[in-house]
């Protein structure tokens, strides 16, 4: 009887435990976020139309995740300013089957996610801030290798690197 009780009370306490634990908090979300950013960005530089549409949905999907009810006053008001502009660009780039149209809307994309990068320094890893003088259009990269997402194969490593955003300290 006691080993039956100890179960229960097991069993609850894991329950609870998972319960509150609840959804990501803000900063694994933009890292999320990030991530399928970071895949849309792979799959322009390789020309990969279908990759991007695919990794626009996780995207978009992604920002549905960040749990703005976990966030301070001052985040809610940077989230505010970028939230739709991301969730609108994300969305063309997942709805759109011509890699020009994808890259317009890569274009504001990358410039809104740095500003939510650069508001929330949640990065759990080194990003580059890279600029394509062909283009006038900035991206973020995993990698200070550039493979330039606005124009693809065509010109694969054109651009420079402008700034290093450090790994944010746990």
């Amino acid at each position: 009887m006691k080993t039956i009780k100890y179960l229960i009370a097991i069993i609850l306490f894991a329950a609870v435990s998972k319960v509150q634990a609840g959804p990501l908090d803000v900063n694994a979300a933009i890292n999320q976020v990030l991530k399928n950013y970071l895949g849309i960005k792979n799959a322009l530089a390789t020309d990969n139309t279908k990759g991007a549409n695919d990794e626009a949905k996780e995207f978009t999907a992604a920002l549905k995740e960040v749990p703005v009810a976990r966030m301070n006053a001052k985040q809610k008001a940077e989230w505010a300013k970028y939230a739709e502009k991301l969730r609108y660009d994300g969305q063309h780039i997942g709805e759109s089957t011509a890699i020009v149209h994808q890259r317009e809307h890569f274009g504001s994309l990358s410039a809104n996610m740095y500003a939510v990068l650069k508001a929330f320094h949640s990065n759990d890893l080194v990003v580059y801030r890279q600029y394509c003088p062909m283009e006038k259009k900035s991206w973020i990269s995993e990698s200070a290798i550039i493979k330039n997402p606005y124009l693809g194969k065509k010109m694969l490593d054109c651009g420079v690197t402008k700034e290093t955003l450090k790994a944010s300290a746990k």
